[in-house]
């Protein structure tokens, strides 16, 4: 019985043995930024935690297929936010954004996208460094966009004085109490004024990237594009205003 007593406590004792101690190296790898085309439009999407999917993908699956039709100036999409970690959407979809717009040198950026995100009506609208973003890119781009509460941040940006705007439908009103200077329309899903479109967001984010393609490229690469995503596309059919 003692032996038996002395083996299971050798047993014991060289099962706590403590390990030795892992060292764990951290490994530096260089940021590999995208490949940007001669001669396209650089399309910048400006994405933070809380951006929503739609918002995002929508604008940049059309954007994205430019670049498969011939005899246009196709547009490089990439993104970019604040951070070199991954980005979480609303949805819970964690992107890695191509470029920090806080320390990173960017490319000249000719459409700036700004989908809606989860706290667009609130703190975001604080975020000194993501609204002085916005004005810096504002002078030296061709376009602005917005999708769903998108149009907030422009607004916060002051980009949207005396111009029409749009928003996602039920917040129309929180945005005219908030921006009570502003021109914002109700029972349209975008509205291009200037070098600034705004639209209501959600599936209809389609329809506002579509209209840019058909404004830029015409009526029949805006309809290839569509159908490549199975949309039946006709800018007469929706709702919105062109600001003369």
């Amino acid at each position: 019985m003692r032996s038996i007593l002395l083996v299971l406590l050798t047993i014991a004792f060289v099962g706590c043995k403590p390990k030795k101690e892992e060292v764990v190296k951290e490994v530096s790898v260089e940021k590999t930024f995208p490949k940007l085309e001669k001669d396209r439009y650089n399309v910048a999407f400006l994405i933070m935690d809380g951006t929503f999917n739609t918002e995002l993908t929508a604008p940049f699956d059309i954007f994205q297929h430019t670049i498969f039709r011939e005899n246009i100036k196709a547009m490089n999409v990439f993104t970019v936010a604040n951070t070199d970690k991954h980005i979480t959407t609303f949805e819970g979809m964690k992107i890695l954004p191509d470029y920090n717009y806080v320390k990173d040198s960017l490319p000249k950026i000719d459409i700036l996208v700004v989908p809606s995100a989860e706290h667009h009506l609130d703190t975001d609208l604080d975020d000194k460094a993501m609204i002085d973003f916005v004005k810096r890119i504002d002078k030296e781009a061709k376009y602005v966009t917005s999708h769903c509460d998108g149009a907030f941040v422009l607004a916060k940006a002051g980009l949207l004085k005396g111009k029409v705007s749009t928003t996602f439908p039920s917040d129309i009103d929180k945005m005219r109490i908030m921006f009570p200077d502003l021109d914002i329309r109700k029972k349209v899903l975008f509205v291009h004024d200037g070098k600034y479109i705004t639209s209501a967001g959600g599936a209809k984010s389609f329809e506002a990237a579509l209209y840019l393609c058909e404004f830029l490229y015409g009526k029949d690469v805006a309809k290839s594009l569509a159908g490549g995503l199975v949309i039946d596309w006709n800018v007469d059919e929706v709702p919105h205003l062109i600001v003369e």
